[in-house]
């Protein structure tokens, strides 16, 4: 297991401490398998993305999607399995998996299809108006207040 010390660029920065946990998950998930099912991560436009996984065999109800704090979770587990049948070769393996991906702020799920065994989710960067860059005007500089003398005005 690599362990990295985060702290140097840490206690220079204000606010990337979710690093901290993004490479904790991604070195923490390297051990485990993430081979099944095969998945594709596409950037289709300047702000959207889709995550593409293999899932032949499973159907829209053996698959579940949740999105929490910035993690897309992805699971399968066939819910039915098929009755009375007896495999000469089993190809298609149809097991149980979960794939998580860390997504990045304001990534949102638009939509997830399900079509020919290939599970669509597609993603959309939507930063919120007050986020965006705006241009700051340069006024001239007003007449400076003093509070006091505003004060002893009042009390005459």
């Amino acid at each position: 297991m690599r362990n990295f010390d985060l702290s140097p660029l840490l206690r220079a920065s204000v606010g990337f401490d979710r690093f901290d946990k993004l490479f904790e998950t991604a070195f923490g998930e390297a051990g485990r398998e993430q081979g099944y099912p095969p998945y594709n991560i596409v950037k289709t436009g300047k702000d959207t993305y889709r995550v593409t996984l293999a899932v032949a065999g499973f159907g829209p109800e053996d698959v579940d999607i949740t999105v929490h704090e910035n993690q897309l979770v992805v699971k399968g587990q066939i819910s039915k399995p098929e009755q009375g049948v007896e495999y000469l070769y089993r190809g298609i393996a149809q097991r149980a998996f979960e794939h998580r991906f860390q997504l990045a702020d304001h990534v949102q799920v638009v939509s997830a299809n399900l079509v020919n065994g290939l599970l669509d989710v597609q993603l959309k960067r939507e930063v919120p108006e007050a986020l965006q860059p705006r241009k700051i005007s340069i006024g001239a500089a007003a007449e400076p207040k003093v509070i006091e003398q505003q004060a002893e005005k009042a009390a005459a």
